[in-house]
């Protein structure tokens, strides 16, 4: 089956990480943060701003320009301060400081849509859900898996097509695969592991 050999190439390629083994703030911030910026500089932005609050009640406690300073290589870094101050205080007084694991909680908090709460229900607790951000979308029809126009169909036509045991798999697999080969303008064809299965590699 076309999905089980791109998948399994895929992970001989990149091995996947622990699920569920990070931190399910600094996910959740880490994923608000990175709305409309590059991955280098969220991790960036993240690292700062984490050194110096590290917990949900110092950010929550925090003055939103001393968050500004912290994360200003980001996109929208003004609107992104006050948000993650309010999410953090949020969590702190409403949550006892503990993220909520379900998607209909975490879709109530401030900036938090559907790719942050399965992000943080896949890399902060090791639950099964199909995290679709940017590289997700642009690769999958890339691939011809799914032929959407948006993130959030390309989310529930995966959680059709896609068995449910690579679920969690998948964003951290197509990300990987996004910034090393398959690229936006310039994809690596030549190096690529899944050419041959690939509509858009084979007329390359």
């Amino acid at each position: 089956m076309k999905i089980d050999t791109i998948i399994s190439r895929l992970k001989e390629r990149y091995p996947p990480g622990k699920f569920g083994s990070r931190d399910p703030f600094r996910v959740l911030i880490s994923t608000v943060l990175s709305q409309r910026t590059r991955d280098e500089v969220t991790d960036r932005a993240t690292e700062k701003l984490f050194s110096k609050f590290g917990d949900c009640s110092a950010l929550a406690g925090a003055d939103a320009g001393d968050i500004e300073d912290m994360i200003r290589e980001v996109g929208f870094y003004r609107v992104k301060a006050p948000r993650v101050k309010e999410i953090a205080r949020i969590i702190s007084n409403d949550f006892k400081g503990k993220v909520p694991d379900d998607m209909d909680t975490l879709l109530t908090l401030p900036g938090v849509g559907r790719k942050t709460a399965n992000c943080v229900l896949v890399y902060g607790f090791g639950m099964d859900a199909v995290a679709v951000d940017t590289h997700v979308h642009r690769i999958s029809n890339r691939l011809g898996l799914v032929k959407t126009k948006t993130p959030q169909e390309t989310e529930m036509e995966l959680s059709r097509v896609l068995p449910k045991k690579y679920w969690r798999d998948i964003n951290e697999l197509l990300v990987r695969f996004g910034q090393d080969i398959c690229r936006p303008v310039g994809p690596k064809c030549p190096l690529c592991p899944v050419s041959e299965l690939c509509p858009s590699g084979k007329k390359k």
